[in-house]
């Protein structure tokens, strides 16, 4: 018996990425714009950054930014993370499109555990369009030269600093979502916004102290620093500590909010047949 919830969250996995798979990859071509979109954006950002950055004085507080190949890690690695948990916000609009075709009320009627079911619908959708950008970034940092690791078992401090926090972030978004009209607004709110209090194109140093607390709140802010940190800088696992448990803490409420807005959110669909919070 011990064996059996495992195996039933396995099926909803296998399920739920079957079907990301089935929308979202209806030719080929969809793989090839799942790295050219982000290789616009990073080189769009770099030649936008790139001479103001050497034609000010902003090498004398960021000296990265008097080096190519270390500022354009910088940016790739925001991008990357950016690709992690904007993807998540995408499947999240996606999820919500659901309400209107009958899909949800069947969900909803499945054996299926409902935060199981959240979390598998981010997790499929984050595996299918993160990875080849990942790739991509991978040997990019390792062809620049640009990696700078204390110790070979990092990488996998950098994998879970990226996966664990857009899991959570995903799950959360997706039950948020379901209950929500204004997905829409949502959509929005969470696209540019989330880059620029994330610091995912500028140092965090470089915003505003409101937009810092602000940044702070949003797990890509962690995850950036973690991986930055770990990738580019050095950092050890101790030095990087405070950030890591940050994101565990915030991974964790995530999750619980998710869990909460789910039975809430169903609770009261039961009784009053509406699919929202309020």
């Amino acid at each position: 018996m011990s064996g059996t919830p495992l195996r039933h969250a396995t099926r909803v996995f296998r399920a739920e990425a079957l079907k990301q798979h089935r929308r979202l990859f209806g030719r080929p071509l969809v793989v090839f714009s799942m790295l050219a979109w982000p290789i616009l954006q990073l080189a769009t950002t770099y030649y936008t950054l790139r001479p103001v950055a050497t034609a000010s004085r902003a090498a004398a507080h960021w000296p990265l930014a008097a080096d190519p190949h270390r500022l354009l890690a910088f940016l790739a690695t925001g991008t990357l993370a950016y690709a992690f948990f904007f993807s998540l916000v995408q499947s999240a609009w996606h999820l919500s499109f659901e309400r209107t075709t009958g899909t949800l009320e069947l969900l909803f009627l499945s054996p299926a555990g409902r935060l199981t079911l959240m979390i598998a619908n981010g997790a499929g959708s984050l595996l299918q369009n993160a990875w080849l950008l990942t790739c991509f970034t991978v040997a990019g940092l390792t062809g620049f030269g640009t990696l700078s690791v204390s110790a070979w078992w990092m990488y996998a401090v950098v994998v879970a600093a990226l996966l664990v926090p857009a899991v959570a972030w995903g799950a959360f978004l997706n039950s948020l979502l379901v209950f929500s009209r204004d997905s829409a607004f949502l959509y929005t709110i969470l696209d540019e916004p989330l880059w620029f209090v994330a610091g995912v194109r500028l140092p965090h140093f470089a915003l505003p102290t409101a937009v810092q607390a602000i940044g702070a709140v949003f797990p890509l802010t962690g995850s950036l620093i973690a991986v930055r940190g770990a990738l580019l800088e050095s950092r050890t696992l101790p030095e990087l500590a405070p950030a890591l448990a940050w994101l565990g803490a915030l991974s964790a409420l995530l999750l619980a909010a998710a869990a909460v807005i789910l039975r809430v959110g169903e609770s009261r669909a039961q009784r009053t047949g509406k699919l929202s919070l309020a």
